[in-house]
């Protein structure tokens, strides 16, 4: 790890030499400037963790050289220096974006803990910047594959959502068809980026639960409530929110939703103060919202609320030639994740990829192709090595074929259990059902196999 890079813009010389004797006990790269010109040349021309600005200097004050610094670089901290210490110049350099406001002479031990707490600060930005970056790289518009003319009106559509100051979004699909990846994709193409994306699926947990996961709660709500706790909305603030499976919300929670959405306030479970905060909420479901509104199950003002911006994902099956890239890709993400030498698809298996119906749409598609990847003996993948269906597995021998070579026991453990997680929308109990397991067994075997937290990104 390199060194923390230092820069004082500072007039006095015996200050900047001090100061630089001990920043060289402490292990730091320093340089020095005497004149706001200087300090802002060797600014240009380098990188810095921290910079130790002097408030009154011959040629500017520190205030306008900070300002520059601000514009050019949000994550490096500066620490402000002066011997004329008010509350006007303090205010107006924390408000310019100073980390602190220290006052001469310094008490050198106690300037450097702030110097150290400081260039902490700068590390976590830098970071923070860095994850964001990342996340816009892994939910970009290009991360979505299709090339068919329903998936190009799709993301066109989600360019115009992510671009707009939409609050309410409605992602309407099947199941499998990507609508995390969207929501996902929608924000961090967004201005709210930088923000937290929150998400829940309203089927995961309880009634009660729920509401307190969403609205949060007061100290002394009910039983268990033994602190305050803020709820997804008060978290997300200026971010994002989704809400997965919407359509299986209660109905009482239905109602509070619809209040939050028309008044952007909301209180915690067992609160009397309104809390007002700014998130796009982007809902979605796999169920015929219609139905539900007939059968009385879901609200339909609700529905009219979120359904100001429907966005539709086509199911995989009128996507064409969609069906054979996207296999190919994860022919390829699998390869290379399980080191095996599988290098595509021969035209007979895309034959049999392109003639099924797919009910559960890409995320069927892709654990298929991940069993295949796993098991297959061939360079390509055939016909036989893809299982389609349910009807075709009558028995675990004709689910896994163990290669001539062998195979680790643990691996196929593995992958089941994230296909069972894939299946059921990380839903633990419906997963432990599809294993024929309990849900501690399964938690035992998604520790063991570090899938705590379940990936769910890599849907296309």
């Amino acid at each position: 790890m390199s060194k923390p890079r230092i820069l004082i813009i500072e007039d006095e010389k015996l200050i900047r030499w001090s100061l630089r004797q001990r920043f060289g006990e402490e292990g730091y790269v320093v340089e020095d400037a005497e004149t706001a010109a200087e300090g802002l040349e060797k600014w240009s021309s380098s990188t810095f963790d921290l910079v130790m600005l002097d408030y009154k200097l011959p040629d500017s004050t520190g205030l306008d050289v900070l300002k520059t610094i601000r514009e050019q670089d949000q994550e490096v901290v500066v620490l402000m220096m002066t011997a004329y210490s008010t509350v006007e110049t303090a205010v107006a350099a924390i408000k310019l974006g100073a980390y602190d406001y220290v006052s001469k002479p310094f008490q050198m031990d106690a300037l450097m803990l702030t110097v150290s707490k400081a260039l902490q600060t700068t590390q976590l930005r830098r970071e923070l910047r860095d994850l964001r970056s990342q996340l816009r790289q892994d939910f970009g518009f290009d991360r979505i594959l299709g090339q068919c003319p329903a998936m190009q009106q799709l993301f066109q559509m989600i360019k115009d959502v992510a671009a707009s100051g939409a609050s309410t979004v409605f992602l309407r699909g099947e199941s499998g068809t990507g609508k995390d990846l969207v929501a996902k994709t929608i924000h961090y193409n967004s201005d709210r980026a930088h923000r937290p994306f929150m998400n829940i699926t309203c089927t995961a947990i309880t009634e009660t639960l729920l509401e307190s996961e969403l609205f949060g709660h007061e100290r002394g709500a009910f039983t268990d409530a033994r602190q305050m706790k803020k709820g997804l909305l008060e978290l997300a603030d200026g971010g994002t929110v989704f809400l997965d499976e919407v359509g299986d919300m209660p109905p009482q929670l239905q109602a509070k939703l619809l209040r939050f959405l028309e008044e952007k306030t909301f209180r915690r479970v067992g609160g009397v103060r309104d809390i007002e905060v700014d998130v796009r909420v982007i809902a979605a479901t796999n169920r015929d919202v219609n139905k539900l509104i007939s059968e009385g199950k879901f609200r339909e003002d609700l529905y009219y609320r979120l359904n100001i911006i429907p966005v539709d994902l086509p199911p995989l099956r009128d996507r064409g030639d969609d069906i054979k890239l996207i296999a190919e890709h994860y022919v390829q993400v699998f390869a290379r994740e399980f080191r095996r030498d599988v290098k595509t698809l021969s035209p007979a298996a895309v034959e049999k990829l392109t003639g099924y119906s797919w009910p559960g749409n890409v995320r069927e598609l892709k654990n298929i192709i991940e069993r295949a990847v796993l098991l297959s003996k061939h360079a390509h993948l055939e016909p036989d090595d893809l299982v389609l269906g349910r009807g075709e597995i009558t028995d675990a021998s004709q689910l896994i074929r163990l290669p001539p070579g062998g195979i680790s026991l643990s691996d196929i453990e593995e992958q089941l259990v994230r296909q069972a997680l894939a299946m059921a929308g990380d839903n633990q109990t419906q997963a432990a059902k599809l294993l024929h397991m309990s849900r501690d067994q399964l938690k035992y075997r998604m520790e063991r196999y570090g899938l705590g937290k379940y990936r769910r990104s890599r849907s296309s």
